[in-house]
Protein backbone atom coordinates (compact mmCIF):
# COMPACT_ATOMS: atom_id res chain seq x y z
CA UNK A 1 0.00 0.00 0.00
CA UNK A 2 0.82 4.08 -0.38
CA UNK A 3 0.89 6.69 1.79
CA UNK A 4 1.05 10.69 0.53
CA UNK A 5 3.96 12.13 1.35
CA UNK A 6 6.80 14.84 1.09
CA UNK A 7 9.71 13.79 -0.33
CA UNK A 8 12.92 15.41 1.17
CA UNK A 9 16.50 15.52 -0.54
CA UNK A 10 17.93 13.44 1.58
CA UNK A 11 15.22 10.45 -0.36
CA UNK A 12 13.42 10.27 3.13
CA UNK A 13 9.41 11.52 3.17
CA UNK A 14 7.86 13.40 5.61
CA UNK A 15 4.30 13.32 6.41
CA UNK A 16 4.24 16.60 7.62
CA UNK A 17 5.17 20.22 6.48
CA UNK A 18 6.57 22.22 8.63
CA UNK A 19 9.74 24.91 9.00
CA UNK A 20 10.83 24.38 12.39
CA UNK A 21 12.55 27.04 14.39
CA UNK A 22 15.39 25.98 16.98
CA UNK A 23 16.57 25.66 19.48
CA UNK A 24 13.62 27.43 22.04
CA UNK A 25 12.86 30.25 24.02
CA UNK A 26 12.04 33.90 23.28
CA UNK A 27 13.73 34.41 19.88
CA UNK A 28 11.72 30.90 18.46
CA UNK A 29 8.65 31.49 20.41
CA UNK A 30 8.17 34.79 18.96
CA UNK A 31 8.69 33.74 15.16
CA UNK A 32 6.22 30.93 15.10
CA UNK A 33 3.56 33.30 17.22
CA UNK A 34 3.98 35.17 14.13
CA UNK A 35 3.99 32.92 11.70
CA UNK A 36 1.83 30.11 10.90
CA UNK A 37 3.49 26.93 9.44
CA UNK A 38 6.25 27.45 11.71
CA UNK A 39 6.88 25.12 14.81
CA UNK A 40 9.07 25.62 17.89
CA UNK A 41 10.48 23.23 20.52
CA UNK A 42 10.45 23.88 23.96
CA UNK A 43 12.60 22.69 26.40
CA UNK A 44 15.13 24.60 29.03
CA UNK A 45 17.85 21.80 28.71
CA UNK A 46 20.55 24.27 27.09
CA UNK A 47 23.41 21.68 28.18
CA UNK A 48 25.16 24.17 30.90
CA UNK A 49 26.39 22.42 33.82
CA UNK A 50 25.75 18.78 31.87
CA UNK A 51 28.20 15.96 31.81
CA UNK A 52 29.86 15.32 27.99
CA UNK A 53 27.44 12.56 27.40
CA UNK A 54 24.13 14.68 28.29
CA UNK A 55 25.63 17.75 25.84
CA UNK A 56 26.01 15.02 22.95
CA UNK A 57 22.34 13.99 24.01
CA UNK A 58 20.98 17.41 23.80
CA UNK A 59 22.75 18.49 20.35
CA UNK A 60 22.11 14.79 19.10
CA UNK A 61 18.28 15.64 19.80
CA UNK A 62 18.36 19.20 18.28
CA UNK A 63 20.05 18.13 14.92
CA UNK A 64 17.69 14.97 14.49
CA UNK A 65 14.68 17.05 15.15
CA UNK A 66 16.06 19.26 12.48
CA UNK A 67 16.67 16.15 10.24
CA UNK A 68 13.50 14.86 10.76
CA UNK A 69 11.71 14.25 7.51
CA UNK A 70 8.66 16.25 8.68
CA UNK A 71 10.52 19.37 9.00
CA UNK A 72 10.86 20.98 4.90
CA UNK A 73 13.15 23.78 6.39
CA UNK A 74 14.99 24.98 9.55
CA UNK A 75 16.16 28.09 11.49
CA UNK A 76 18.97 27.93 13.59
CA UNK A 77 19.30 30.51 16.24
CA UNK A 78 22.01 31.73 18.87
CA UNK A 79 20.17 32.70 21.49
CA UNK A 80 20.65 30.16 24.82
CA UNK A 81 23.02 27.65 23.43
CA UNK A 82 24.73 26.46 26.46
CA UNK A 83 28.04 28.05 27.38
CA UNK A 84 29.94 27.70 24.22
CA UNK A 85 30.57 24.02 23.84
CA UNK A 86 31.38 23.49 20.52
CA UNK A 87 28.81 20.10 20.31
CA UNK A 88 26.13 22.86 20.98
CA UNK A 89 27.65 25.35 18.75
CA UNK A 90 24.82 26.84 16.64
CA UNK A 91 27.31 26.69 13.49
CA UNK A 92 27.92 23.10 14.27
CA UNK A 93 24.16 22.24 14.77
CA UNK A 94 23.39 24.26 11.46
CA UNK A 95 25.66 21.91 9.41
CA UNK A 96 25.01 19.13 10.79
CA UNK A 97 21.38 19.83 9.67
CA UNK A 98 22.39 20.93 6.44
CA UNK A 99 23.72 17.45 5.27
CA UNK A 100 19.87 16.23 4.44
CA UNK A 101 19.45 18.81 1.69
CA UNK A 102 17.35 20.89 3.34
CA UNK A 103 17.04 24.73 3.47
CA UNK A 104 18.75 25.46 6.76
CA UNK A 105 19.39 29.70 8.24
CA UNK A 106 21.14 30.98 10.77
CA UNK A 107 20.54 33.96 12.78
CA UNK A 108 22.27 35.61 15.41
CA UNK A 109 21.69 38.92 17.37
CA UNK A 110 24.98 39.99 17.34
CA UNK A 111 25.09 40.09 13.57
CA UNK A 112 21.75 40.78 13.06
CA UNK A 113 20.88 44.02 14.97
CA UNK A 114 20.36 42.90 18.55
CA UNK A 115 17.29 40.71 19.01
CA UNK A 116 14.86 42.70 17.73
CA UNK A 117 16.85 42.80 14.54
CA UNK A 118 17.48 39.00 14.49
CA UNK A 119 13.82 38.79 15.67
CA UNK A 120 12.40 40.49 11.90
CA UNK A 121 15.02 38.84 10.15
CA UNK A 122 13.78 35.23 11.55
CA UNK A 123 10.52 36.23 10.74
CA UNK A 124 11.38 37.52 7.13
CA UNK A 125 13.04 34.22 6.52
CA UNK A 126 10.15 31.76 7.95
CA UNK A 127 7.38 33.59 5.81
CA UNK A 128 9.55 32.85 3.13
CA UNK A 129 10.37 29.66 4.06
CA UNK A 130 7.06 28.62 4.86
CA UNK A 131 5.97 30.24 1.43
CA UNK A 132 8.71 28.02 -0.35
CA UNK A 133 7.09 24.77 1.61
CA UNK A 134 3.50 25.43 0.60
CA UNK A 135 4.48 24.76 -3.01
CA UNK A 136 5.73 21.40 -2.25
CA UNK A 137 3.31 18.81 -2.49
CA UNK A 138 2.41 15.11 -1.75
CA UNK A 139 3.51 12.21 -3.93
CA UNK A 140 2.41 8.24 -3.48
CA UNK A 141 5.23 6.53 -1.83
CA UNK A 142 5.40 2.91 -0.53
CA UNK A 143 5.14 1.44 3.12
CA UNK A 144 9.01 1.61 3.20
CA UNK A 145 9.25 5.63 3.97
CA UNK A 146 7.30 4.92 7.26
CA UNK A 147 9.00 5.13 10.02
CA UNK A 148 7.05 4.71 13.97
CA UNK A 149 7.62 5.03 17.62
CA UNK A 150 5.61 3.71 19.99
CA UNK A 151 5.19 3.98 24.06
CA UNK A 152 2.33 2.88 26.37
CA UNK A 153 1.41 4.42 29.77
CA UNK A 154 -1.43 4.14 32.66
CA UNK A 155 -0.74 0.64 31.51
CA UNK A 156 -3.56 -2.23 32.63
CA UNK A 157 -5.18 -5.34 31.89
CA UNK A 158 -6.27 -4.16 28.61
CA UNK A 159 -2.96 -2.86 27.28
CA UNK A 160 -0.99 -6.43 27.34
CA UNK A 161 -4.73 -8.18 25.85
CA UNK A 162 -5.66 -5.74 23.16
CA UNK A 163 -4.06 -2.24 23.28
CA UNK A 164 -0.06 -2.77 23.10
CA UNK A 165 -0.79 -6.25 20.47
CA UNK A 166 -2.99 -4.28 18.25
CA UNK A 167 0.77 -1.99 17.96
CA UNK A 168 2.63 -5.00 17.39
CA UNK A 169 0.08 -6.11 14.86
CA UNK A 170 0.87 -2.84 13.40
CA UNK A 171 4.74 -3.03 13.60
CA UNK A 172 4.80 -6.14 11.79
CA UNK A 173 3.50 -4.99 8.82
CA UNK A 174 4.75 -2.26 8.37
CA UNK A 175 8.76 -3.54 9.16
CA UNK A 176 7.94 -6.65 6.42
CA UNK A 177 6.87 -3.71 4.03
CA UNK A 178 10.19 -2.54 4.17
CA UNK A 179 9.47 0.02 7.04
CA UNK A 180 10.87 1.39 10.43
CA UNK A 181 9.80 1.37 13.82
CA UNK A 182 11.02 1.92 17.27
CA UNK A 183 10.35 0.81 20.50
CA UNK A 184 11.99 1.17 23.92
CA UNK A 185 11.58 2.20 27.35
CA UNK A 186 13.70 0.48 29.14
CA UNK A 187 12.29 0.84 32.77
CA UNK A 188 9.20 -1.40 30.97
CA UNK A 189 11.11 -4.47 30.16
CA UNK A 190 12.88 -5.42 32.94
CA UNK A 191 11.22 -8.58 34.01
CA UNK A 192 10.97 -9.28 30.21
CA UNK A 193 14.85 -8.40 29.06
CA UNK A 194 15.63 -11.76 28.70
CA UNK A 195 12.45 -12.05 25.81
CA UNK A 196 13.63 -9.19 24.45
CA UNK A 197 16.99 -10.04 24.28
CA UNK A 198 16.52 -13.35 21.96
CA UNK A 199 14.99 -11.39 19.50
CA UNK A 200 18.01 -9.34 18.35
CA UNK A 201 19.55 -10.57 15.23
CA UNK A 202 23.30 -10.74 16.84
CA UNK A 203 24.25 -12.02 20.52
CA UNK A 204 26.03 -8.92 20.55
CA UNK A 205 22.89 -6.69 20.46
CA UNK A 206 20.65 -9.29 22.64
CA UNK A 207 23.75 -8.76 25.01
CA UNK A 208 23.12 -4.58 24.64
CA UNK A 209 19.67 -4.71 25.57
CA UNK A 210 20.15 -6.84 29.14
CA UNK A 211 23.18 -4.23 30.23
CA UNK A 212 20.84 -1.61 29.73
CA UNK A 213 17.98 -2.47 31.87
CA UNK A 214 21.00 -4.02 34.25
CA UNK A 215 22.21 -0.31 34.44
CA UNK A 216 18.52 1.10 35.30
CA UNK A 217 18.20 -1.83 37.92
CA UNK A 218 21.29 -0.49 39.48
CA UNK A 219 20.32 3.14 39.28
CA UNK A 220 17.28 2.20 41.23
CA UNK A 221 19.29 0.42 43.91
CA UNK A 222 21.82 3.10 44.29
CA UNK A 223 18.87 5.24 45.75
CA UNK A 224 18.60 2.74 47.74
CA UNK A 225 14.96 1.81 45.29
CA UNK A 226 14.45 -1.79 44.46
CA UNK A 227 12.43 -0.74 41.16
CA UNK A 228 10.82 -4.42 41.07
CA UNK A 229 9.39 -3.25 44.60
CA UNK A 230 8.52 0.17 43.33
CA UNK A 231 6.97 -0.40 39.58
CA UNK A 232 4.25 -1.19 38.77
CA UNK A 233 3.12 2.17 40.31
CA UNK A 234 -0.57 3.06 42.09
CA UNK A 235 -2.23 3.25 39.24
CA UNK A 236 -1.17 0.10 37.30
CA UNK A 237 -2.58 -2.28 40.43
CA UNK A 238 -5.35 -0.22 40.17
CA UNK A 239 -5.66 -0.85 37.19
CA UNK A 240 -5.32 -4.88 37.00
CA UNK A 241 -1.36 -5.20 36.97
CA UNK A 242 0.11 -7.19 40.21
CA UNK A 243 3.92 -7.11 39.20
CA UNK A 244 6.71 -5.36 36.85
CA UNK A 245 7.03 -9.04 35.22
CA UNK A 246 3.00 -8.80 34.22
CA UNK A 247 3.45 -5.06 33.20
CA UNK A 248 6.64 -5.57 31.11
CA UNK A 249 5.57 -8.59 29.54
CA UNK A 250 2.33 -6.82 28.64
CA UNK A 251 4.64 -3.95 27.42
CA UNK A 252 6.82 -5.83 24.90
CA UNK A 253 3.76 -7.07 22.97
CA UNK A 254 3.92 -3.65 21.02
CA UNK A 255 7.21 -4.68 19.56
CA UNK A 256 5.55 -7.18 17.66
CA UNK A 257 7.38 -10.34 16.41
CA UNK A 258 9.91 -9.09 13.98
CA UNK A 259 13.95 -9.36 14.82
CA UNK A 260 15.21 -6.48 16.17
CA UNK A 261 17.92 -4.86 14.02
CA UNK A 262 19.81 -2.79 16.63
CA UNK A 263 20.02 -0.39 20.21
CA UNK A 264 19.61 3.13 19.65
CA UNK A 265 20.31 6.03 22.22
CA UNK A 266 18.01 8.23 23.01
CA UNK A 267 17.45 10.52 19.76
CA UNK A 268 19.53 8.25 17.44
CA UNK A 269 18.99 7.44 13.85
CA UNK A 270 19.28 3.83 12.74
CA UNK A 271 21.53 2.66 10.38
CA UNK A 272 18.54 1.20 8.34
CA UNK A 273 14.89 -0.23 8.54
CA UNK A 274 13.73 -2.69 10.64
CA UNK A 275 12.52 -3.24 14.39
CA UNK A 276 15.06 -0.97 17.26
CA UNK A 277 15.07 -1.14 20.28
CA UNK A 278 15.69 2.19 21.73
CA UNK A 279 17.35 2.89 25.38
CA UNK A 280 15.27 5.30 26.48
CA UNK A 281 13.00 6.76 29.47
CA UNK A 282 9.28 6.44 30.05
CA UNK A 283 8.45 10.08 29.77
CA UNK A 284 6.33 11.01 26.72
CA UNK A 285 7.34 14.36 27.34
CA UNK A 286 10.90 13.20 25.87
CA UNK A 287 10.61 9.78 24.20
CA UNK A 288 8.51 11.00 21.63
CA UNK A 289 10.93 14.10 20.79
CA UNK A 290 13.58 11.47 21.47
CA UNK A 291 11.87 9.07 18.32
CA UNK A 292 11.38 12.09 16.27
CA UNK A 293 15.18 13.13 16.33
CA UNK A 294 15.74 9.29 15.26
CA UNK A 295 13.84 10.10 12.34
CA UNK A 296 10.06 9.31 13.44
CA UNK A 297 7.56 10.83 11.53
CA UNK A 298 4.43 9.46 13.31
CA UNK A 299 4.49 8.54 16.69
CA UNK A 300 1.82 7.05 19.45
CA UNK A 301 0.74 6.73 22.54
CA UNK A 302 -1.19 3.16 23.50
CA UNK A 303 -3.37 4.51 26.28
CA UNK A 304 -4.31 2.13 28.80
CA UNK A 305 -6.26 3.19 31.94
CA UNK A 306 -5.12 3.64 35.29
CA UNK A 307 -5.10 7.53 37.01
CA UNK A 308 -6.08 8.87 33.54
CA UNK A 309 -7.64 12.01 34.22
CA UNK A 310 -11.63 12.48 33.90
CA UNK A 311 -11.50 14.63 31.25
CA UNK A 312 -11.49 13.99 27.17
CA UNK A 313 -8.60 16.29 26.56
CA UNK A 314 -5.47 14.64 26.68
CA UNK A 315 -2.21 16.08 26.14
CA UNK A 316 -0.45 16.81 22.54
CA UNK A 317 3.22 15.95 21.31
CA UNK A 318 6.06 18.04 22.61
CA UNK A 319 7.50 16.22 19.22
CA UNK A 320 6.68 19.04 17.59
CA UNK A 321 7.34 18.41 14.24
CA UNK A 322 5.89 14.35 14.39
CA UNK A 323 1.71 14.05 14.56
CA UNK A 324 1.02 11.60 17.64
CA UNK A 325 -1.77 9.50 18.09
CA UNK A 326 -3.71 8.37 20.99
CA UNK A 327 -4.83 4.61 21.13
CA UNK A 328 -6.26 2.35 23.79
CA UNK A 329 -7.61 -1.09 24.32
CA UNK A 330 -9.79 0.05 27.26
CA UNK A 331 -13.27 0.56 27.09
CA UNK A 332 -13.44 2.98 29.48
CA UNK A 333 -10.60 4.80 28.83
CA UNK A 334 -12.24 4.93 24.88
CA UNK A 335 -15.94 6.34 26.11
CA UNK A 336 -14.38 9.05 28.24
CA UNK A 337 -11.61 10.49 25.90
CA UNK A 338 -13.49 9.28 22.60
CA UNK A 339 -12.56 13.35 21.03
CA UNK A 340 -8.97 12.62 21.97
CA UNK A 341 -7.94 8.70 21.07
CA UNK A 342 -7.13 8.31 17.11
CA UNK A 343 -7.82 4.42 17.25
CA UNK A 344 -9.50 2.10 19.80
CA UNK A 345 -8.93 -1.86 19.61
CA UNK A 346 -11.12 -2.86 22.67
CA UNK A 347 -13.75 -4.17 19.74
CA UNK A 348 -10.96 -7.39 20.50
CA UNK A 349 -11.92 -7.47 24.06
CA UNK A 350 -16.05 -6.91 23.04
CA UNK A 351 -16.09 -9.41 20.33
CA UNK A 352 -16.73 -7.49 17.74
CA UNK A 353 -13.27 -7.86 15.30
CA UNK A 354 -10.67 -10.08 15.42
CA UNK A 355 -6.65 -9.21 16.23
CA UNK A 356 -6.55 -8.90 12.73
CA UNK A 357 -9.52 -7.31 11.50
CA UNK A 358 -8.58 -4.63 14.36
CA UNK A 359 -4.82 -4.67 13.25
CA UNK A 360 -5.79 -4.13 9.71
CA UNK A 361 -7.93 -1.37 11.02
CA UNK A 362 -5.15 0.38 12.74
CA UNK A 363 -2.61 0.26 9.43
CA UNK A 364 -5.45 1.66 7.49
CA UNK A 365 -5.34 4.49 10.62
CA UNK A 366 -1.91 5.12 10.07
CA UNK A 367 -1.90 5.21 6.30
CA UNK A 368 -4.27 7.95 6.52
CA UNK A 369 -2.74 9.98 9.53
CA UNK A 370 0.58 10.12 7.22
CA UNK A 371 -1.18 11.08 4.15
CA UNK A 372 -2.34 14.35 5.65
CA UNK A 373 -5.41 13.67 8.08
CA UNK A 374 -5.28 15.12 11.09
CA UNK A 375 -4.19 13.01 14.59
CA UNK A 376 -6.75 14.68 17.10
CA UNK A 377 -3.71 16.25 19.02
CA UNK A 378 -2.64 18.20 15.94
CA UNK A 379 -5.95 19.96 16.41
CA UNK A 380 -4.93 21.72 19.98
CA UNK A 381 -3.31 24.60 19.52
CA UNK A 382 -1.18 23.84 22.51
CA UNK A 383 2.57 21.51 23.26
CA UNK A 384 3.73 20.48 26.33
CA UNK A 385 7.77 21.04 26.77
CA UNK A 386 10.46 18.54 26.20
CA UNK A 387 12.09 16.75 29.20
CA UNK A 388 15.31 15.92 27.53
CA UNK A 389 16.05 12.17 28.47
CA UNK A 390 19.43 13.17 30.22
CA UNK A 391 20.89 10.64 32.61
CA UNK A 392 23.97 12.49 34.57
CA UNK A 393 23.44 14.66 37.95
CA UNK A 394 24.15 18.25 36.97
CA UNK A 395 26.94 20.36 37.88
Amino acid sequence: MTFLGYVRPDGSVGTRNHVLVIPQGYLASKICDFVPGTKCIATANTGSGRTDRDREAISRLLIGLGRNPNAASVIVHTVSFGAGYPELAPEYIAHEISKSGKRVELIDPIKDGGIYGAMVKGIELAREMVFEASKLRREPVGDEHLSLGVKCGHSDTTSGIAGNPAVGYLYDKIVSAGGTAMFGETTEIIGAEQYVAKRAVTPELGEAILQAAALIEAKAKATGQDIRTVNPVPSNIKGGISSLEEKSLGAIHKAGSAPIQGVLKYGERPSGKGLYYVDNWMSSSSIFAGYAASGANIVMFQLGGGGLPGHSVLSPCPAGVTPQLWVTGNPKTYAMARSSIDYYSGTVIEGTETPEEAGERFYRTIIDIASGTLARTETINHSDPIEVYLQDPMF
